[in-house]
């Protein structure tokens, strides 16, 4: 029987290579659905198959509602990679967080600048008993570390291109 276990502190360890060096690929597919729309009733599919999703539009945006959209999965992806960093370099450091939570609020809007879509991002982090220098101090550090954190920040690379 396989017991979890948090990684090991050694996640942290430098790299010091000139370019990128993959660790994981994660791949999903999303297709149409129902209404042919991703958006709407969009059906998400990982590659090795251990995450199936059905999307759909939340209520607010006239959609049914009834299953995660694309903003839940993004808010739930960028709250879990920020709070693991965070318990990673809390290790490193000898700081116990006990009961610590991150909260994503991610919003779905209007772009001011082109009229548009656009979403905006805010953590809220949770570190009950924890003195609130430490704390900050945590929270800081961890921006600084999280992919997340680096990719709302300063953007991500990335490539959209017709597949074979």
């Amino acid at each position: 029987m396989n017991q979890l276990r948090p990684p090991s502190t050694a996640l942290l360890d430098k790299y010091t290579g000139r370019d990128f060096l993959p660790l994981y690929h994660a791949m999903v597919t999303v297709s149409g659905g129902d209404t042919g729309h991703g958006r709407a009733s969009g059906i998400v599919c990982s590659h090795e198959g251990d995450l199936a999703v059905d999307l759909r539009m939340p209520k607010e945006l006239d959609g049914p509602g009834g299953a995660p959209n694309p903003e839940q999965l993004f808010a739930a992806g960028y709250a879990a990679c920020f709070h693991g960093a965070m318990y990673l370099l809390a290790t490193r450091a000898g700081i116990r967080i006990v009961d610590a939570r991150v909260e994503a609020h991610v919003e779905f809007g209007r772009d001011p600048v082109d009229g548009l879509y656009m979403l905006t991002a805010e953590l809220r982090v949770h570190l009950p008993g924890m003195d609130a220098a430490i704390a900050e101090e945590l929270i800081h550090q961890t921006e600084r570390v999280c992919p997340y954190s680096k990719m709302v920040r300063q953007g991500i690379r990335h490539v959209t291109r017709l597949a074979d």
